[in-house]
C-alpha cells in the first residue's frame, strides 16, 4: 500500500490551506479510490471535504438553484425542484452509475470524474493523460468507447459523466473557491478538449476547491429529454448520450439546447446546431438538420466508426422526445 496523510477540516479555508501538488479532496470517492487502488493515482495526502457547509440547495436571487458540491447525485435527482423545475438533470444523474454509488458520489465529484479509457486504467500500457509525452495507444488499439469530436493525436479519451451532459445543455455555473480567491467558471469553459495537455482534464487551478454548482432560472420543465445509450441497461457508461431541451411556441421552436456525451473530452456542444432549430418546425426534418451540424467533422475511429449515425439518430430521437413534453 502507497502510504498517505488524511486530514478532515471543518472549514473551508482549513482545506485550501492543505491543498497542494501532492494532495487530493475526497468527497465519495467512487473514482479516486478507484484510480488509488489500480496506482493511477498515488496523492500523499487525501482532504476529506465531508464536513464543510457544502450540503445546501438554495434558490439564488435570479431565480436558479445554488446546489452545494457536497449533495449527493441521489438526493439532488430526487429533490423536489430539480425533479419539478429541472427533470433534464434528474433524469441525466439517474441515468449514471448504480443506487449505491449515487448515494456516494457528490455533485463537485461527478465534474471532476476521469475518463474511463482502458489504457488510462492500466499503468503497464503508456497514456498521454498518465504519463505525458508516452503515447497514446487508443488510436490504433481497441477505441470502440472513444472520441470522434474533439480529439487530438494525443488523445482520444471521453468524458464520462451524465451529469454534466444535463449541466451544459443547462449552461449551469461552477462556484469555486482557492487560493486566490472565489470564482465561477460556465460549465462550457469548465472541462477542456486534450489538445496537446491531455492529463489536464479542467481549468481549474492547483487546490482550487469547487463549492457550488449554479442552475440558471430557465430549466427547459416541459420539454427536455435525456437520452443514454449504452451495451447494457444498467451501470454502463454511455457509447452516446443526449441532453435536449426545447422552447416551444405552439410547434414552432424558440429555443434549444443540445449537448453529447460519449463522444469527446468533455460535453459537446455546438453553438450552430442549437441556432439552426430556433424558428423551425419541431419535426424530424428540423431536427436532422441540428444533428448534422452538431456532428459536423467526426473523426471516427477504428472500432468507433458506427458512432456518428448512432448519434445522428439518437439527437433526432431525444429532440423529438423533448418536443412531446417531459415526462415526470
Amino acid at each position: 500500500m502507497t502510504p498517505f496523510s488524511y486530514a478532515r477540516p471543518e472549514r473551508i479555508e482549513e482545506a485550501l490551506a492543505l491543498a497542494g501538488p501532492d494532495s487530493r479532496y475526497i468527497a465519495g470517492g467512487t473514482n479516486l479510490l478507484d484510480l488509488m487502488k489500480e496506482n493511477v493515482l498515488q496523492p500523499r495526502q487525501l482532504i476529506d471535504i465531508n464536513r464543510l457547509p457544502l450540503r445546501a440547495i438554495e434558490e439564488t436571487p435570479e431565480g436558479g438553484l445554488m446546489i452545494g458540491a457536497l449533495v449527493s447525485n441521489a438526493d439532488l435527482a430526487w429533490n423536489r425542484q430539480i425533479e419539478q423545475r429541472y427533470p433534464l438533470l434528474a433524469k441525466a444523474i439517474l441515468a449514471g452509475a448504480s443506487p449505491q454509488l449515487r448515494n456516494m458520489a457528490s455533485t463537485g465529484g461527478n465534474l471532476l470524474q476521469r475518463t474511463r479509457c482502458y489504457y488510462f486504467y492500466d499503468t503497464g500500457t503508456p497514456c498521454n493523460k498518465r504519463e505525458p509525452g508516452s503515447g497514446c495507444p487508443a488510436r490504433d488499439g481497441l477505441n470502440r468507447i472513444h472520441a470522434i469530436l474533439g480529439a487530438s493525436e494525443a488523445c482520444v479519451a471521453v468524458h464520462p459523466s451524465d451529469m454534466c451532459v444535463a449541466l451544459a445543455a443547462l449552461e449551469a455555473q461552477v462556484h469555486v473557491q482557492g487560493p486566490q480567491g472565489k470564482r465561477r467558471i460556465a460549465m462550457a469553459d469548465f472541462h477542456r478538449l486534450p489538445g496537446d495537455q491531455p492529463e489536464l482534464d479542467n481549468n481549474l487551478s492547483e487546490g482550487e476547491l469547487i463549492t457550488a454548482v449554479e442552475l440558471p432560472a430557465e430549466g427547459f420543465a416541459q420539454h427536455s429529454a435525456y437520452l443514454k445509450l449504452r451495451d447494457r441497461a444498467s451501470y454502463a457508461f454511455a457509447l452516446i448520450s443526449v441532453a435536449a431541451a426545447l422552447e416551444l411556441d405552439g410547434t414552432t421552436i424558440k429555443a434549444a439546447r443540445l449537448a453529447l456525451g460519449g463522444v469527446a473530452h468533455k460535453p459537446w456542444r455546438v453553438e450552430a446546431a442549437e441556432q439552426a432549430l430556433c424558428g423551425k418546425p419541431a419535426e424530424d426534418a428540423s431536427f436532422a438538420i441540428a444533428a448534422d451540424l452538431l456532428l459536423d467533422g467526426a473523426q471516427p475511429l477504428q472500432h468507433n466508426a458506427f458512432k456518428p449515425e448512432l448519434a445522428r439518430r439518437a439527437i433526432i430521437r431525444a429532440l423529438g422526445e423533448a418536443a412531446r413534453g417531459t415526462v415526470r
